[in-house]
């Protein structure tokens, strides 16, 4: 007979070891989330969630709508942006708790937890205010419900598994991988063909449904700017040989040990689900479609955005279980194990300083130092600080302009939408999706011509936003969009990596005749700080 008193009190320091990291963890993704900055595209969302609608050319309305929630409840600034998504966040170590203990017990839950506050891909989650926050909660929150309706054929859980999926289809077009994950596993298992004759199914289903009606609403009103974004301009659709890197880059990013262990954890997972073992089919199947799925997607479609996170969801089913098949791990398995596991903390944590000191002066100094300069985080407060400067000293009625949605976003937030900033046409509009959304807000370059010619302007531009090839190209047309431009501020950091400079003039009424770029002070001077710079 086991001791029901030693077993009781490995689940209770299992229990308090979880507690303990958890709440560490939490405070520091806090005090990170006070400080940092806001990522680019953080901003453009902050821009929707002033702006709210059914849905925006790049997303549906969520996290637009979580972010004005967060902002109506603790008011304008970087916590009031960010607080429901370190809600959501924190959420998801539960998740994964309540999933390993259902199927295998106590103690199996708090063991998983701690692999998922370890896993920096999801330890960190919640810092910023990021779509991928609330669709993976909502993926995993999806999976836990499909588990314990399957066994138990419960309307509760059916009614829960179609709110995730609805709230999944809320956040993000990459809801359609959980979708094709379910599908699957309707498909090819035996207890999932058996859910076909089961009412409970459809209940969730309809209740899915819903979440799509936002998305279809935006893109009718958007002419399908969304759906063309998503799958037609982000993706070649060909084969590019670069993307076989993926599990190299994966293996970085959940730790190279840890990694091998997941996939691993996976086959085993896929070995029991064929020997007809209860419960293993969703994990099997989840892991496997994402994980398998994202790869060959990856090998046509986008290579030029961010994209290391995709997978994600994939790997939380597979930490669920990670404790059953370590169970009776001995010798150098085991020391594996603990050195996974030590190497993933260290990856956590490096994480966390990484994002600490990117958002404190010499900390910025410190990662330039070890080449590690985080350019999507800083600089945005310092061109703000000019930019109210500038407008202090401009003639009345000046328009404030940015050559870039990035620049553009970053100034709003840092003026809490005091006034109006337009942004001129960029390929990094069009890159990211941006360009339908700001033609519908009137902040676009032609908005800017037509409504405000002859006014005075203040231009704001990033020089360094574009790859250095393509450079001379935009910024050598740029004096087309502003007439009699002149050099009042410039501002430049890691040693003219990240490049900004202002200018003073006028809107014109059309776009100005194409002349050598030479012929550009904005490019001439970009060109000159560049070259200085080296």
């Amino acid at each position: 007979m086991r001791d029901e008193t030693s077993v009781a009190s490995a689940d209770t320091r299992w229990r308090a070891a979880f507690l303990i990291a958890f709440t560490l963890l939490q405070t520091l993704k806090l005090g990170v989330a006070a400080r940092l900055a806001p990522f680019v595209d953080e901003a453009f969302y902050w821009q929707e969630s002033r702006h709210l609608a059914w849905g925006y050319s790049d997303l549906p309305p969520l996290t637009a709508w979580l972010i004005r929630a967060g902002e109506t409840v603790a008011g304008h600034g970087l916590l009031g942006m960010r607080w429901p998504f370190l809600l959501l966040g924190a959420s998801l170590p539960w998740l994964v708790v309540a999933f390993a203990r259902r199927h295998f017990g106590v103690r199996v839950g708090w063991q998983a937890g701690l692999w998922c506050l370890a896993l920096p891909l999801a330890g960190s989650m919640g810092i910023l205010a990021l779509p991928d926050v609330p669709l993976t909660a909502a993926i995993m929150l999806a999976v836990l419900a499909l588990s314990s309706a399957l066994s138990t054929d419960r309307w509760r859980d059916w009614l829960l598994l179609g709110v995730a999926l609805a709230l999944a289809w809320m956040t993000h077009y990459r809801a359609a991988m959980v979708m094709l994950a379910g599908l699957i596993l309707l498909l090819v298992t035996p207890r999932g063909r058996a859910q076909w004759r089961r009412p409970g199914l459809w209940l969730a289903l309809g209740v899915a449904a819903l979440g799509l009606l936002p998305l279809i609403v935006s893109n009718l009103h958007q002419r399908g700017a969304g759906l063309e974004f998503q799958l037609v301009q982000r993706n070649p659709w060909r084969f590019h040989a670069d993307a076989l890197v993926q599990p190299l880059e994966q293996a970085l990013v959940c730790t190279p040990l840890l990694y091998l262990l997941l996939l691993w954890v996976a086959w085993k997972s896929v070995q029991r689900m064929r020997d007809g073992q209860a419960g293993w089919d969703v994990i099997a199947v989840t892991a496997g479609t994402f994980l398998g799925a994202y790869f060959l997607f990856g090998l046509f479609a986008d290579d030029t955005h961010f994209r290391v996170h995709w997978p994600l969801p994939g790997y939380l089913p597979l930490l669920a279980v990670l404790p059953v098949l370590l169970a009776g791990v001995r010798g150098w398995r085991r020391v594996y194990v603990h050195v996974a596991a030590g190497l993933a903390v260290l990856g956590q944590i490096a994480l966390l300083m990484w994002l600490t000191l990117a958002s404190v002066p010499g900390g910025v100094a410190w990662l330039h130092g070890v080449k590690a300069f985080p350019e999507n985080f800083v600089g945005w407060d310092r061109s703000s600080v000019v930019v109210e400067r500038l407008l202090a000293a401009a003639p009345p009625g000046t328009v404030l302009v940015a050559d870039n949605f990035k620049l553009a976003a970053e100034i709003d937030f840092q003026l809490d939408g005091t006034r109006p900033v337009y942004v001129l046409d960029s390929p990094l509009n069009v890159k990211h999706g941006r360009s339908p959304q700001l033609r519908i807000w009137h902040r676009d370059g032609q908005s800017l011509r037509n409504r405000l010619a002859g006014s005075p302007m203040l231009l704001a531009v990033e020089e360094s936003a574009l790859p250095e090839r393509e450079q001379p190209h935009v910024l050598g047309r740029m004096c087309r969009r502003i007439r009699d431009p002149r050099l009042l501020d410039a501002l430049q950091m890691d040693h003219g990596r990240k490049r900004f400079a202002f200018y003073a003039g006028t809107v014109p009424a059309q776009l100005g005749p194409i002349r050598p770029r030479d012929d550009c002070v904005i490019w001439r001077h970009a060109y000159r700080t560049r070259e200085a710079a080296r």
